[in-house]
């Protein structure tokens, strides 16, 4: 894989000059095994204070303070990584763990924490009944089991690139038959989850240049997928936008419990109701 530069260009443009609120970043490509960050810089305008801190999960937020009344707020990113992952990884699962169903250690357990938890309500059994429908016997092979219910996904659900905020619940997913990479991602989270599994929301960014990947226009975009937790292979991610397992091709950049805790700019501002024009986001991942 070659060396990549991420460039994430956020534009909001107001009618009238206005008062920022304290901004939050999270545009830090995460380091990992698979993952070396070369450089990283974030320029804002107008001038801001910007102080760093690291969430519960590890991930690097930035929170921008504004000095100045603007009508316009640009905050440009620039990241170099290098990206490592195998593109047809090997995990080497704990013996325990082969096969589906399998129990954590109470030790997995009590870290993995809400990460097990459904956090979607699902009154009538909905989505565990789809999940249940991938299981071919049981006991059955636990990461061909989670390859399946990942290919369910895009197989069942068409996908549409959405710009607004927000995501889907699995259930209005699972009957608008269409999403976007994060409802995608947060429909194989849940599924897994009812099932046991402990799984993680993963935002950051896709590298497509031969296009040969749903999510990204031709220059790249942000991206979202999902880890589930296997015993003695750790975290495994799954593309479920593409079908793929492993990490190639995805620069994350978020690990959350939910989606709605990895957006990328958060903030707000003090003035006439009418101010906000509007907002433009511009991703380019290039490699050499």
């Amino acid at each position: 894989m070659p060396i990549l530069n991420i460039r994430h260009r956020t534009n909001y443009h107001y009618r009238y000059p206005v008062q920022l609120s304290s901004h939050q970043l999270m545009l830090r490509p995460r380091e990992g095994r698979d993952l070396r960050l070369i450089s990283h810089d974030v320029s804002i305008f107008p001038q801001a204070d910007i102080s760093w801190a690291t969430d519960v999960f590890g991930n690097a937020v930035a929170t921008a303070i504004f000095r100045e009344f603007t009508s316009m707020l640009v905050i440009d990113s620039v990241a170099e990584v290098d990206l490592t992952a195998a593109v047809w990884p090997v995990f080497a699962i704990a013996n325990s763990a082969i096969h589906f169903p399998f129990r954590y250690s109470e030790q997995e357990w009590t870290d993995l924490g809400a990460l097990s938890a459904r956090q979607y309500a699902d009154p009538f059994q909905r989505l565990k009944i789809w999940t249940q429908a991938f299981i071919a016997s049981t006991p059955t092979d636990t990461l061909s089991l989670l390859k399946d219910i990942s290919a369910g996904v895009s197989t069942s659900i068409s996908y549409q690139s959405r710009e607004a905020e927000g995501t889907q619940s699995p259930t209005e997913t699972l009957d608008r038959g269409w999403g976007s990479c994060r409802d995608f991602a947060i429909l194989f989270a849940e599924a897994v989850r009812s099932l046991g599994f402990g799984a993680r929301i993963v935002s950051g960014y896709l590298f497509n240049p031969n296009q040969m990947f749903r999510g990204s226009n031709e220059r790249g975009s942000t991206h979202a997928w999902a880890e589930v937790f296997i015993p003695g292979a750790g975290w495994v991610t799954f593309d479920p936008t593409n079908r793929s397992m492993g990490g190639a091709n995805l620069i994350p950049v978020a690990v959350t419990r939910d989606i709605a805790h990895a957006v990328p700019v958060t903030g707000g501002f003090l003035g006439a109701s009418d101010a906000f024009m509007s907002m433009d986001v511009e991703v380019e991942v290039s490699g050499f």
